[in-house]
């Protein structure tokens, strides 16, 4: 069976055969052939001309506006390289800054260049809500308030809040996009991502609310190839009554990010979110995380561990033992004084 992906990229390709079509009717019917400028050396100091390509534009459309702009000698030029190439499937919408007089070949490789995408907004697995606001008013395409915006946002079935619900990925908006429905998009994409993994507790004790807020422990608290053995700890201590002890709660609540050490005091910080101080999950997640903390969520390893800890880079370790969680406690403690870690 095609999955989505597949779907949509057969659709776009769909769109440019026909755009391609019609503009080879144009050339028969004319009886001549198109134009198209050589594949060239492009110079960093050459000036580019931006390109706004709205949602859902076809093949045909693109193809007319580089013409139009001077970027491609011909629609045609365009269209024949698009259609045999099926990323052509994966322009974004949004304005893209592209090169003057440059071959198809060219004007595709530009379009699906990320770095020519302007204002491109990158929500990182784990970003925490404040963080991806930051990120939206610096594009400085709208002059709302990102936080404000999002208040009328809607969410999910079965979601409270909207922190863990932006779903990480790259988005780029075309002219005219208002700040709501690029929020909206946001978390539509992450409705359409856990639409694919049938999230539901397999075990039927936790909420879509308390999945989503363990999947952001997950991601939070160590890499993927870690991550169903970490959603097991979680579960374990949960079904024990233990405190989770997560440093990634503190560090939100702090909103402290790049820091390994935890201060004792800090782990007294009076919050809801402080998993030291209080038992159970926090009241929400501690940021948004990717699909594959997601599907950890939903599908724990199995174990009877208790502990992990990371003593080194790429060495997290899990176990039952609490002494043999103290012996490796002194062991990520001598890597740290060490400098490992840096």
């Amino acid at each position: 069976m095609l999955n989505q992906g597949a779907l949509r990229r057969l659709s776009i390709a769909g769109v440019f055969i026909m755009g391609l079509t019609f503009g080879l009717r144009e050339i028969n019917q004319a009886g001549g052939g198109y134009a198209n400028f050589p594949v060239r050396v492009i110079s960093e100091t050459e000036q580019d001309v931006s390109i706004s390509i709205a949602a859902g534009a076809t093949g045909a459309e693109i193809a007319k506006i580089l013409e139009q702009a001077g970027v491609v000698a011909s629609a045609e030029s365009f269209f024949r390289v698009a259609v045999a190439d099926p990323e052509s499937a994966s322009i974004a919408p949004g304005t893209h800054s592209l090169s003057f007089k440059i071959s198809g070949k060219q004007a595709l490789e530009q379009l699906l260049d990320p770095k020519r995408i302007t204002n491109l907004i990158k929500i990182a697995e784990g970003a925490w809500n404040s963080e991806v606001f930051k990120r939206i008013s610096e594009t400085k395409n709208w002059s709302e308030n990102p936080a404000e915006t999002a208040k009328r946002v809607v969410l999910p079935k079965g979601v409270s809040t909207l922190e863990g619900v932006l779903f990480p990925a790259q988005y780029s908006f075309a002219e005219g996009t208002s700040q709501l429905d690029a929020l909206q998009s946001m978390v539509d994409r992450f409705s359409k991502a856990i639409s694919t993994i049938d999230f539901a507790d397999p075990e039927g004790k936790l909420s879509t609310q308390q999945l989503i807020t363990l999947a952001s422990l997950v991601q939070a608290e160590g890499r993927s190839q870690d991550f169903a053995q970490i959603s097991r700890v979680v579960r374990n201590r949960l079904a024990l009554g233990m405190p989770l002890q997560f440093d990634s709660t503190v560090h939100y609540v702090m909103k402290s990010r790049g820091k390994i050490f935890l201060s004792s005091e800090s782990t007294k910080l009076k919050s809801p979110f402080n998993t030291y101080q209080n038992r159970g999950l926090p009241p929400a997640p501690i940021g948004n995380p990717g699909l594959e903390a997601l599907k950890a969520a939903i599908a724990p390893a199995q174990g009877d561990w208790l502990f992990f800890i990371t003593v080194a880079p790429g060495d997290t370790r899990f176990t039952k033992s609490f002494s043999e969680f103290n012996n490796w406690k002194l062991l990520y403690k001598k890597n740290l004084k060490a400098g490992v870690f840096e």
